[in-house]
């Protein structure tokens, strides 16, 4: 592995961690920043199809969203369709008449780089409770004995333990299925990206898997180990059509990577394919399934 990718990672690593644990503001703006590139790359994309999406006001929408999602969680659902709207009104009076693929590519645009993330928003910050104990343990020093036995986490929100958890399971899932299918994959997964493989897909899953049971266990949650081997399928599974998903759109467009920001691993998209799909299945799994069984438990 090239040393440039390895440097990236841990940069990319670091300022992931930073973002999740300070959560609030800092969180909402490191994912403004993301969303912001990522459409960026994404835009190029489709106009190398000869399509002229409504760039600027996606963008600027999907920011609104992400927003609203931070200070006003349940006004989500309705902000995404009033900014399609918005869109669509956009184009119809521009000078030159938009296409269906203009319309289709900026509505795209604002589900994918927007609405999807937006769940992470939810999720980390949306259930940021009790904050002023998440502030306390994340400031104050924590004996290495209570970190391994795991009672200080009960300060801690839910936002913040369960976005850790996820993301340890997609690190795991793309780390996982890198290893393995570099050095053990043989059977192709899918034409639209050749240098997947079978065997590199499926160790991915069992790692995100892995990782969620170990998640689950420490943090307590009901119906242990199958939460956690839920959580890690689920996890699992969308990271890897996040991926082929971003790869579907690269080769239409002709392109090997979405761009060339991050040394080693190509553009923003190339490497937060694996967070799009996943994010709205983390929330809905924690604020409906885990309550549910908690009650079926009690």
């Amino acid at each position: 592995m090239p040393w440039s990718r390895i440097l990236s990672a841990i940069v990319a690593i670091a300022l992931a961690m930073g973002m999740l644990l300070f959560g609030g503001i800092y969180f909402t703006l490191g994912f403004g920043v993301i969303v912001y590139l990522g459409l960026l790359e994404y835009f190029q994309l489709v106009r190398a199809k000869g399509i002229e999406p409504a760039a600027k006001t996606t963008i600027a929408l999907s920011e609104v969203l992400l927003v609203t999602a931070a200070l006003f969680p349940a006004l989500v659902d309705p902000t995404f369709a009033l900014a399609g709207t918005i869109i669509c009104f956009y184009l119809l009076f521009q000078p030159k008449f938009a296409t269906i693929a203009d319309i289709a590519a900026s509505i795209l645009g604002l589900f994918y780089g927007g609405y999807l993330p937006s769940y992470w928003i939810r999720l980390r910050v949306g259930l940021d409770q009790p904050l002023a104990l998440e502030r306390q343990a994340i400031a104050t020093p924590i004996p290495l004995e209570q970190v391994i036995s795991g009672p200080w986490v009960s300060h801690l929100s839910q936002g913040l333990t369960t976005t850790v958890l996820a993301f340890f399971c997609i690190w795991a899932s793309d780390i996982g299925a890198y290893i393995v299918g570099k050095f053990f994959g043989r059977t192709r997964l899918s034409e639209i990206s050749p240098k997947k493989t079978v065997e590199g897909s499926v160790f991915g899953i069992l790692a995100s898997i892995t990782v969620a049971i170990a998640g689950a266990w420490y943090l307590g949650w009901p119906a242990f180990p199958w939460t956690g081997l839920v959580l890690g399928s689920l996890i699992g599974t969308a990271s890897l059509l996040g991926d082929l998903t971003e790869s579907m759109m690269k080769r239409d467009a002709g392109v090997k990577d979405s761009g060339q920001l991050i040394p080693g691993h190509g553009g923003i998209l190339d490497r937060t394919d694996s967070y799009v799909f996943t994010a709205p299945l983390v929330y809905y799994f924690v604020t409906l399934l885990l309550p549910l069984l908690s009650q079926a438990l009690n």
